[in-house]
């Protein structure tokens, strides 16, 4: 990359390397990392809740088991549920948006809830932590998620429902 500059004297040029800004730029994304990592586990504790964390940082807590189908790739899955920020903010609730659904393997959603609901069946009742690269990442929803923020679930599975006749 090459910027140019002008002077009223003479004309220089500097070459810039990115290479040289490479190791700065990964250790602010792994402070960032941490700090979510610390405020995640905070939340926790303050909760009191024992939760599973699986290898990508996806948190989960099944609270109410229920009996029902286990939720698989392929499934169109309905559910119940609250989203909220760390801070307690209510971000979204099916009480005012309705039920939430979506074939589950498609996309569509937030992709840590595409890895959450493969944990559960139909009538769970789960706490779910949603690390910011499981969530909206680093632009947020433009609505209410901010930008690099960690979002809580609390669902209930209502459905597993084959795709095509909805059975």
């Amino acid at each position: 990359m090459y910027f140019t500059a002008c002077n009223t004297k003479t004309e220089q040029q500097k070459t810039i390397d990115p290479s040289q800004y490479k190791k700065p730029l990964i250790k602010a994304n792994q402070d960032l990392v941490e700090l979510e990592e610390i405020d995640i586990e905070n939340y926790i504790q303050r909760h009191k809740w024992k939760m599973e964390e699986t290898g990508s940082g996806l948190r989960y807590l099944i609270y109410e088991r229920g009996n029902g189908k286990k939720v698989e790739e392929g499934k169109v899955i309905q559910f119940h549920y609250r989203t909220e920020l760390l801070t307690g903010k209510l971000c979204y609730s099916s009480d005012d948006l309705g039920v939430k659904e979506f074939l589950v393997g498609r996309g569509g959603v937030e992709s840590g809830l595409e890895e959450a609901v493969l944990y559960l069946r139909e009538g769970d009742r789960a706490k779910i932590i949603l690390p910011s690269h499981l969530a909206f990442g680093l632009l947020g929803d433009d609505d209410c998620i901010p930008k690099k923020a960690v979002v809580v679930y609390d669902m209930e599975v209502l459905a597993v429902l084959n795709p095509i006749n909805r059975n």
